[in-house]
């Protein structure tokens, strides 16, 4: 009699094991990581730049405010040692210091703008939010620093201190706050059209030609 044959082993002609196999999902996860963490640290570096602008355009407020009071026409004021009049009735300086503040903004604006879109040139939501608020607080910046640089807000004190009949410097003030949007507005717009002209270009598709079908 004969050993009963055993059958042969096929394991070798299975094919790999589901142990040996190539896990395809951890082959993708792995080339997905690198793009995934370029992304994310160019999002960081965004971010890292539009808190520069909101910082830069925020501190060249002070300048605006310099300036603003340095060109900013006076309200000359007189004291007849019971009240405080206005010298001249019809004069329009409080109306001018409300447009130097506008003027002023609105060619901050434009150049702000400009080096922003200079310094980066492929733009990014971080970016144009730090100019926008950024060009907000400038105006702010620019407003209270002026009424602080300007004359005294104690206009009674002032009178007692000059005596009667001799015409001295209303506050400075900003009438028409829409004024404080000045700044940000331009800001804006100029960057857009900036953007829009000199912006880098997504590039086109290939053109597939198409044949008729027959």
């Amino acid at each position: 009699m004969t050993a009963p044959l055993t059958p042969q082993d096929d394991s070798s002609s299975e094919g790999p094991s589901p142990e040996h196999a190539p896990d395809r999902q951890d082959g993708q996860d792995d080339q997905a990581d690198p793009a995934r963490e370029q992304a994310r640290a160019e999002a960081r570096a965004e971010l890292r730049q539009g808190a520069v602008i909101l910082a830069a355009v925020t501190l060249a407020g002070v300048l605006l405010g310099l300036l603003w009071v340095w060109l900013a026409p006076r309200v000359p004021l007189i004291s007849d040692g019971k009240a405080v009049y206005l010298k001249n009735t019809e004069g329009e300086q409080a109306i001018g210091a409300d447009g130097w503040f506008g003027l002023l903004g609105l060619g901050f604006g434009v150049l702000s703008a400009a080096v922003v879109f200079l310094f980066r040139r492929a733009g990014g939501i971080a970016i144009v939010v730090g100019l926008a608020v950024g060009s907000l607080l400038a105006s702010l910046v620019a407003w209270r620093l002026g009424i602080r640089l300007g004359p005294t807000g104690d206009v009674a004190a002032h009178a007692l201190a000059v005596g009667k009949g001799v015409v001295f410097d209303a506050p400075l003030r900003l009438g028409a706050k829409g004024m404080l949007l000045a700044w940000p507005l331009a800001a804006m717009a100029t960057h857009l059209g900036l953007t829009a002209l000199f912006g880098p270009r997504d590039p086109e598709p290939p053109v597939v030609p198409h044949w008729p079908e027959r």
